[in-house]
């Protein structure tokens, strides 16, 4: 989903600082090996001001990884990593504050395109192209304290596990193949 980060440049004066951002701290560019993909609400332009930028990234050796995370960013502000399993994958997360935006790395050994980050942003950039008037009432739910995913599923009577729900929709709209896919889309 690299077009919503390029499109980013030309998005709201909030996705184009985001962007450059990202390109100064050069995080795309020095995680390369990772396969870094931005995701979340801010591509997308349905974040609140307490929006962080999501990186995802396709992680085999934690302990490598971290490694790089510290050499990169440690002396960052706010710098943490956090291991934890997510769904029963060992995950590591890492948090810091650049340039006035939180940062949030997430690790996980899955390939990002398959990774939930990605998928539900493929799904609510499909909903959203398709029933633009979402949006503000997105925003709202956020706002009130809904996470996105809870959010999405609330408008669209989407029951049970919003993560789960939002694929299962996704599937069932064609926004997303099923099985998921084997290889990264174009």
């Amino acid at each position: 989903m690299h077009i919503l980060f390029e499109r980013m440049k030309y998005g709201t004066k909030k996705q184009q600082h985001a962007h450059n951002a990202i390109l100064e701290l050069g995080i795309l560019k020095d995680m390369k090996e990772f396969q870094p993909v931005l995701c979340g609400t801010v591509p997308l332009g349905i974040d609140t001001a307490e929006s962080d930028l999501d990186i995802i990234l396709e992680v085999y050796d934690l302990d490598l990884f971290e490694k790089r995370i510290n050499q990169l960013y440690s002396k960052e502000t706010a710098f943490r990593v956090k291991r934890t399993s997510i769904r029963g994958e060992e995950t590591a997360k890492t948090n810091f504050k650049f340039k006035g935006y939180e940062f949030e790395l997430f690790g996980q050994a899955v390939p990002v395109y398959k990774q939930n980050a990605y998928l539900h942003m493929l799904i609510e950039h499909g909903i959203l192209q398709t029933t633009p008037d979402l949006k503000s009432k997105i925003i709202v739910l956020k706002h009130n304290g809904l996470n996105t995913e809870q959010a999405f599923c609330d408008l669209l009577e989407i029951k049970g596990d919003p993560y789960e729900g939002l694929k299962l929709y996704g599937i069932e709209c064609g926004l997303l193949r099923s099985p998921l896919p084997l290889k990264e889309p174009e």
